[in-house]
């Protein structure tokens, strides 16, 4: 089937569909985990059926569409860079396991070098060293993060970044906390 893909003899829509049974038919609600988790919502589907390259003015729209629904809290975006630095370092949350409504962590190091005393890392996202130093904290850049954490899609509709706001994973707090961790210039990323 992979080579029929690759091929364009079947389109990728159909394979997405079957991706779509699959996950229904196999993953069963447990705990919190529900079955919500593996339906995929028009933004995503989008995505996933045009090979995460859409048309460039649908794209546009559906930005402008995510970027409304982030709730920008007033005042500063940053809070504290010593909380968000366990934020980024915690993977719990939404885990079956866990109580509804607990606090999650951003799992941020699993994609992305945040401090250059980290020795593992991933690599699927960017190097965020020394973000802040290079691009400053002013209230626009703090906008910008705090809006790019709580969801990607309003900057980048087919990013592989979790959405971790727009789902509840991370509390506005914690965003703030993960803002301060990227641009408050004592934090250890910008060091």
């Amino acid at each position: 089937m992979k080579v029929l893909l690759a091929l364009g003899l079947i389109p990728l829509a159909v394979c997405a569909q079957d991706v779509q049974k699959v996950l229904q038919r196999d993953f069963q609600p447990r705990g919190q985990a529900t079955m919500d988790r593996v339906v995929q919502d028009g933004v995503q589907r989008v995505c996933t059926e045009s090979n995460d390259r859409p048309p460039a003015e649908l794209a546009k729209q559906l930005e402008a569409d995510q970027l409304k629904s982030i709730p920008f809290p007033q005042g500063s975006l940053m809070g504290d860079w010593k909380n968000g630095e366990r934020i980024a370092q915690n993977g719990r949350g939404g885990q079956w396991t866990d109580a509804p409504g607990a606090a999650g962590g951003g799992s941020c190091y699993n994609c992305h070098q945040l401090s250059p005393q980290e020795a593992s890392f991933g690599t699927l996202g960017p190097s965020l060293l020394r973000f802040g130093a290079t691009r400053g904290n002013s209230p626009d850049m703090q906008r910008y993060v705090y809006g790019k954490i709580y969801n990607a899609k309003a900057y980048n509709l087919c990013s592989q970044m979790p959405r971790l706001g727009y789902s509840g994973t991370l509390t506005p707090e914690q965003i703030k906390d993960l803002v301060a961790l990227l641009l408050d210039p004592s934090s250890p990323v910008n060091k």
